[in-house]
């Protein structure tokens, strides 16, 4: 009996998977265990496995399709098995993608007609057609003639309507070289809105760069998700602080001298944050509707970015983790991140987010706060900069941290009180802190 091979469900988030790559081919013979596929989800790519074995007898998407959660993937079976059935009911599922085959096969017919009206232009021998102006003036006439049907129609395909359509282009401005003066796909392309001559003030031209089109991953569609409901349902408002980071970039020195793993000014401020959460409960909550949990651990998640955009590995129970041991682990989370390994259960269950973008001089900015968390702190860069101690200017090391909150959960004295314990903790931080 044949065997659907249905995209399952990898995370509590996913709709729908992208085929990353296929481990078997049809004909293939394969165990239950055995893995088939590789699928991207919006967190992380995800192995597929069969649970019966048979052979591959059909594979029904290729890889870089999406397939949504239950749609048939692949179909197993005994060799020669009947499974014209299943794959009707399959094909019936497919029919919206029948526009988008049929714009592909008029953009393959529009590159056809082009190539054979090229072929046409060329003499046998190479050699050029002398032509009378008179006779040039004629086809000319006939030509522009031609583009129009008998009732006054335009001459033109679908796709090149289409085209025209979306770029805002007039066919009646566009010459077609399509046989009968029909206008083609490369028409559209090529065509560009001739100036009236007394507008031209500069004979300048400038090559245009080729633009391009990319096919957004499953991580940036829950990325573009998640962060417009977060937006457009949370009320956020903004707090900024800036603190004075002397003390912990003589923490940190005397913590790299002394050991061989290496403290970033982000694990200083996990480690801040961490113990803040734990004095300020507010911040330390997500918002249920009906309820306002406040979480009794502290689970900060680390914004580490990667090419397809953001992944937030979470360091759990930070709050009672020494800076050594927090350093290690957001070294080894945010190097899984980049390698696209993280599984979903690194990535879930935070109660608050860290974002930062010092490393890259970024003084100050604002985050969107990352759902079901009440806030995310938006960490900038360390700047060099004149401060005023005793009556004195004297040289300081100023950092900027910027809170976003749910304004439903946190309101602006809670968050205010926050930042101050994290000021006061990053400006007196000490060794016995930072092994704590």
């Amino acid at each position: 009996m044949a065997i659907k091979i249905e995209m399952p469900k990898l995370s509590d988030t996913m709709e729908e998977g992208v085929i990353a790559s296929w481990n078997v081919e049809e004909g293939d013979k394969v165990e239950a265990g055995d893995i088939i596929a590789e699928v991207e989800t919006d967190k992380a790519t995800m192995e597929v496995e069969a649970f019966d074995e048979g052979t591959v007898l059909k594979i029904l998407v290729e890889a870089g399709d999406a397939v949504p959660l239950g749609g048939l993937m692949a179909v197993l079976g005994e060799e020669g098995e009947d499974i014209s059935e299943i794959l009707e009911g399959a094909g019936s599922s497919d029919s919206g993608k029948s526009e988008e085959k049929a714009e592909a096969k008029e953009s393959a017919s529009d590159e056809k007609e082009e190539s054979a009206n090229k072929e046409k232009s060329k003499s046998g021998d190479g050699s050029a057609t002398l032509t009378s102006p008179k006779s040039e003036s004629k086809s000319s006439t006939e030509e522009t003639a031609a583009s129009t049907g008998e009732h006054g129609r335009i001459l033109a395909s679908p796709l090149a309507r289409k085209m025209a359509e979306e770029k805002g282009i007039d066919l009646a401005k566009v010459n077609g070289s399509g046989p009968n003066g029909r206008i083609v796909k490369v028409d559209i392309e090529e065509y560009k809105e001739t100036a009236p001559a007394a507008a031209a003030t500069s004979t300048q031209s400038f090559e245009s760069l080729e633009s391009k089109e990319v096919k957004v991953s499953q991580m940036r569609k829950t990325i573009a998700r998640r962060l417009s409901e977060s937006k457009f349902t949370n009320p956020h408002f903004y707090e900024t602080i800036d603190i004075d980071m002397k003390a912990a970039m003589a923490a940190r020195k005397s913590m790299n001298d002394a050991n061989d793993v290496k403290i970033s000014f982000n694990d200083i401020v996990v480690k801040a944050c961490s113990v803040a959460l734990t004095r300020h409960q507010a911040v330390n909550s997500s918002w249920y509707d009906d309820i306002i949990k406040e979480h009794g651990d502290v689970h900060v998640a680390v914004a580490v970015a990667i090419d397809e955009g953001l992944m937030t590995p979470v360091i759990r129970h930070s709050d009672k983790k020494g800076l050594l041991q927090i350093s290690s682990e957001t070294k080894e989370l945010a190097g899984l991140a980049r390698d696209r390994k993280l599984q979903p259960e690194q990535m879930e269950g935070s109660t608050f987010t860290i974002s930062n973008l010092g490393m890259f001089g970024i003084e100050e900015f604002t985050a969107i706060i990352n759902p079901p968390n009440a806030c995310i702190l938006a960490v900038g860069a360390i700047r060099d900069v004149p401060v005023v101690e005793n009556g004195e200017v004297v040289p300081g090391k100023r950092m900027k941290v910027t809170l976003s909150s749910d304004h439903r959960i946190v309101d602006g004295a809670k968050a205010a009180e926050f930042l101050n314990t994290v000021k006061n903790l990053l400006g007196k931080i000490h060794l016995r802190c930072c092994c704590n």
